[in-house]
């Protein structure tokens, strides 16, 4: 999987470096030709930085991360699970979802072109095909027509033409509703039982005593009766089915 994924993400910046120093001699620092090879290294190189951006605004990560970490502060247990078990479990989570994607890329564009059937350009497009149909079928109308709508792009007749850069935000907000509309509803259960607490211990006349204290552990023992990972974890795949 690793492999699978460290191919995609490097592709186009391995071709270019061997590229590159294939083509480096005594002359390649006055020659107009190798300085824009050195550029293209360079570029190459800069471009593994944004692996990890693109792998976050284009993928499940966002939804699978935010409503991971609203869970935990609806139960109230603060720093547990902390936050790099809850990236992990994005992360693997987000791997699950987009292998078939990957696959698609790796057969479609990674291969003919290591082959040597396909240009590069052709390859690019190829590879963000898949990304491209992902993130139409999770994308919400109104978002994608405002980003549209902002963009300045011609009149688009076939959503498919959209370009990149007008879907990947489009598609980050869409995500961003969806996580939080998960998450508002993993809340309610949660403030059931603060409010029930609260009540009580208001009731009993127990005012100094913190009704936090109190439901933290109801909350928990709900949680972990209903098998609440499991359940969160299944809607969340489920609901990129």
């Amino acid at each position: 999987m690793m492999q699978l994924i460290l191919s995609i993400l490097t592709v186009t910046s391995t071709s270019i470096l061997a590229q590159s120093a294939m083509s480096i001699d005594l002359n390649s620092f006055t020659e107009p030709l190798q300085f824009s090879s050195s550029i293209s290294l360079l570029l190459a190189i800069s471009s593994i930085s944004i692996a990890p951006f693109f792998l976050i605004s284009t993928t499940s990560f966002v939804r699978f991360a935010i409503v991971l970490g609203m869970i935990r502060n609806a139960i109230g247990t603060n720093q547990s699970p902390p936050n790099p078990v809850i990236i992990s479990i994005a992360l693997f989570m987000t791997f699950y979802v987009m292998t078939p994607t990957w696959i698609n890329v790796y057969e479609n564009a990674i291969i003919p072109y290591q082959n040597n059937e396909i240009t590069q350009d052709i390859a690019f497009k190829n590879g963000i095909e898949p990304f491209r149909t992902f993130m139409l079928k999770y994308t919400r109308q109104q978002d994608l027509s405002l980003f549209i709508e902002f963009s300045k792009i011609p009149e688009v007749t076939n959503i498919k033409e959209v370009p990149i850069y007008v879907l990947i935000p489009a598609f980050m907000i869409s995500e961003l509703k969806t996580a939080f509309q998960i998450g508002f509803m993993l809340f309610i259960p949660f403030i059931v039982i603060d409010l029930v607490v609260s009540n009580i211990l208001l009731s009993l006349g127990m005012f100094m005593l913190s009704p936090v204290m109190i439901s933290l552990p109801f909350k928990i023992l709900l949680f972990v009766l209903v098998d609440g990972w499991n359940l969160i974890t299944r809607g969340l795949l489920n609901g990129f089915q």
